[in-house]
């Protein structure tokens, strides 16, 4: 946001920063957070601490004892944005977005530094990696929570720890497992959720998918294409018992067939492919075709609970994608896909975060300093997509009719009325990012039906 709008926006940003009061408890720390979030929302070129110090004629040291020192409660905060997000954008059919970021960092010290798969890089790199929780309800979106992912083997070195300001308490954690407590943190919160999206990181682990279904959300995960499974339920025999003794384990029949891989379930043949029109782009319409069965996937070598499988095709790229969803069986295909499709709302949350707010210019080792790095972060970034939508005035393209089946009943995945789309105008807001984020005044052709 460049001075000219900051400065035009003067008086929201005051009341915006100003109802995050009660969780800081001096005038000077108020002030400190007052600084450090227009300096994110300002045009400079890197906004860590320093720099945000420096011009706004603040020492820099004060600041940075500020995020690591001073007496605030960044956990209050963070709370402070669900509940204004819920205040604001709360949607029956919310979709909870689940993705890690990667920062490149030099040297050993910062906390949870190490050699590893860094998003922002594309390769393993040493680097810090944050899990996040993205919310998205129609035109709008927003980090509503994100944690450090530490390391096991720097949990194994206390004294390592100590340095870094990580606490005792802290534990090792899998990247899925701080997905689920952010989660349920979130919901116990307030904020009500629908759906779940994730990429395959995520939705390969069926503890996490587990763990979704069992906290009531419906998932539409990417999931690798090596992972087993059946689209008709094989016979499972069970051996019976003798002389008093109980039936044996359940084994699959001799002669059902194997499980394969969701690569290879059709060489030939198998389901029609139906195409769905994703998003608008300024290059033209993005159009996919998919495939939509039920499924049986491997489960301690024994087919599960069924699930759709959502197999999409990219018209114009050599891309496949695979998707798990425990979705109603009446639930209609273009919703799985809306969904599935939804989880650009976090890149985008990133690439904002970062390119806007400078998520990534922390320049903090310790582990406060740069949680607390985190939850500003996610403060400015929420007063920037909110006041962004309004001064835009971006129009959304396409119905996901996410909310409810469509007139006349429901339509199973599969049946070829699932390919036609509710008009925009009809049933209720649709969603701009996945639509594609249009420029200022610029209007969009009228929506085609799917090929």
């Amino acid at each position: 946001m460049d001075a000219r709008r900051l400065t035009a926006l003067r008086e929201e940003l005051d009341t915006f920063v100003s109802s995050f009061a009660p969780c800081i408890k001096t005038e000077p720390s108020r002030g400190h957070f007052k600084t450090y979030v227009e300096g994110q929302l300002s045009d400079l070129e890197r906004k860590n601490a320093a720099a945000i110090a420096l011009n706004a004629g603040v020492a820099p040291r004060t600041l940075q004892e500020f995020l690591g020192l001073h007496l605030w409660d960044h956990l209050r905060a963070r709370d402070e944005v669900q509940r204004q997000v819920m205040e604001r954008h709360a949607d029956p059919n919310a979709i909870a977005a689940i993705d890690e970021t990667g920062y490149a960092k030099k040297g050993d010290k910062t906390a949870g530094v190490k050699r590893q798969y860094c998003g922002a890089t594309g390769k393993v790199d040493n680097c810090v990696v944050t899990v996040h929780l993205g919310y998205v309800a129609k035109d709008f979106h927003a980090l509503l929570d994100g944690d450090l992912y530490v390391p096991e083997d720097w949990l194994a070195d206390r004294a390592r720890c100590r340095e870094a300001g990580i606490p005792d308490s802290v534990v090792f954690r899998p990247k899925w497992r701080i997905a689920l407590d952010l989660l349920d943190h979130a919901v116990a919160n307030g904020v009500r959720l629908r759906w779940l999206t994730a990429d395959e990181g995520y939705g390969r682990c069926a503890d996490f998918r587990d763990g979704v279904a069992a906290r009531g959300l419906a998932y539409v995960v990417e999931v690798p294409c090596s992972l087993l499974g059946w689209t008709r339920r094989p016979r499972v025999a069970v051996p019976a018992g003798g002389a008093g003794r109980p039936p044996g384990t359940p084994r699959l029949a001799c002669y059902a067939p194997a499980a394969r891989p969701l690569k290879a379930l059709w060489k030939r043949g198998g389901p029609s492919w139906k195409g769905f029109h994703i998003k608008d782009t300024q290059a033209g319409p993005v159009v996919w075709e998919a495939r939509v069965v039920r499924f049986f996937p491997v489960v301690d070598a024994l087919p599960g609970e069924p699930l759709w499988l959502v197999v999409a095709r990219n018209l114009l790229e050599p891309e496949v994608k695979y998707f798990y969803s425990n979705a109603p069986e009446d639930t209609p295909a273009e919703v799985l896909l809306h969904v599935a499709f939804s989880r650009c709302h976090i890149e985008q949350l990133f690439e904002q975060s970062k390119g806007e707010v400078g998520l990534d210019h922390f320049e903090v080792r310790h582990y406060l300093a740069l949680r607390r790095h985190l939850v500003l972060s996610m403060v400015s970034l929420l007063f920037l997509e909110e006041h962004t939508v309004r001064l835009r005035g971006e129009k959304s393209v396409v119905d996901p009719r996410a909310s409810a089946p469509r007139r006349g009943g429901p339509t199973r995945p599969g049946d070829e009325r699932s390919r036609t789309h509710t008009p925009p105008g009809e049933g209720h807001s649709p969603n701009r990012i996945l639509a594609g984020i249009q420029s200022a005044g610029r209007s969009r052709p009228p929506q085609a039906t799917p090929p």
